[in-house]
């Protein structure tokens, strides 16, 4: 078998949104052009107008859920999963459409599967019996990597990063951080995203000015908040890894994040410090209790130099280096 060389180039379906799989592709591209292996970001309704690079073996291509159909006629590819489909959020037509989609990359040759963490690997292989050839963690965006002094702003922010949507159970959190305000007059509430939950939400502050929705931002606004941000809060207990916690360690927040999920594997050591565990019964005293244990922790250095884009991309072509550029089987 041939095993495969450096690809000449790298095509990275991307998404809509800001966060989530847009700020992915972003980092990814960024990693691989300091490699200096020129990458592309390609939206996912482009990819079949894309054939050539799709059957050239030369090219690399990293595609999403939502581009993966592509995969029966693709060389050299890697589909990415994400997560891992919920009925109870997406539908039982969504749900079946995401495995389905997964299985294509599975009997597909010359494509792999990749999970963005051990989590969401586990659930794919035992419910949905699907081969997970890798697992490579979503890389942090540059912006975030960016040297700072903890010293430069004042922290009195609770934060939330991410949708306003019922899977993320915000709305189970807002009575007990309207608690932690009440103990702690000095603290203010930020809850950056949108989503079809917002409404629900803001009716449940009634119009308290410690809440403010922020809304979608960029970035750079994110990155300021997180600054003034004491505690980074998170209600998602299925999180396939959270680049949301991996901007709060980024930038010195203390993260509170459901007792479950891919988050746990990013900073292991700083559980009890940098890092607590909401419990999964979402019972309001006993999540008070957590964010009170955390509100009186301080974050030491967290180190992500393993989730830069460049680091990140490296693992894509030590993945993609093990299979053979004809037959698509693993190398020896």
């Amino acid at each position: 078998m041939t095993a495969m060389g450096t690809p000449e180039r790298v095509l990275i379906s991307g998404g809509r949104e800001v966060g989530g799989l847009g700020s992915f592709a972003a980092a990814l591209t960024a990693g691989f052009l300091a490699l200096n292996i020129p990458a592309e970001i390609i939206p996912p309704g482009s990819v079949v107008r894309r054939w050539r690079d799709l059957r050239d073996p030369r090219v690399l291509k990293i595609l999403s859920t939502s581009a993966a159909f592509a995969a029966p006629v693709a060389r050299r590819t890697i589909c990415m999963a994400h997560g891992f489909p919920r009925a109870d959020a997406q539908g039982w037509l969504k749900t079946l459409a995401v495995v389905g989609t997964h299985k294509l990359a599975n009997a597909a040759s010359g494509v792999q599967l990749v999970a963005v963490s051990h989590y969401a690997a586990v659930h794919l292989r035992t419910i949905f019996n699907l081969k997970i050839d890798a697992v490579i963690h979503n890389p942090l965006a540059a912006t975030f990597l960016e040297p700072w002094k903890s010293e430069q702003e004042e922290r009195r922010y609770v934060t939330y990063v991410g949708r306003l949507i019922a899977a993320k159970n915000l709305h189970r959190l807002l009575p007990p951080m309207r608690a932690l305000l009440n103990e702690n007059p000095e603290l203010r509430v930020c809850l950056i995203g949108s989503g079809n939950h917002r409404g629900e939400l803001e009716a449940m502050v009634g119009g308290d000015n410690r809440f403010e929705f922020a809304g979608e931002r960029r970035p750079e606004f994110v990155r300021s908040q997180l600054r003034r941000t004491r505690l980074f809060i998170s209600g998602c207990e299925t999180e396939a890894l959270g680049l949301a916690y991996l901007e709060a360690l980024s930038q010195g927040c203390v993260v509170a994040m459901p007792a479950c999920g891919g988050g746990l594997e990013i900073a292991p050591d700083e559980a009890g410090r940098s890092v607590h565990f909401v419990p999964l019964s979402f019972e309001p005293a006993e999540v008070l209790a957590t964010l009170r244990r955390a509100l009186r922790c301080q974050p030491g250095a967290v180190d992500l130099s393993g989730y830069s884009g460049e680091a990140v991309a490296r693992e894509y072509l030590k993945i993609d280096a093990q299979f053979d550029t004809t037959t698509g089987l693993r190398s020896c």
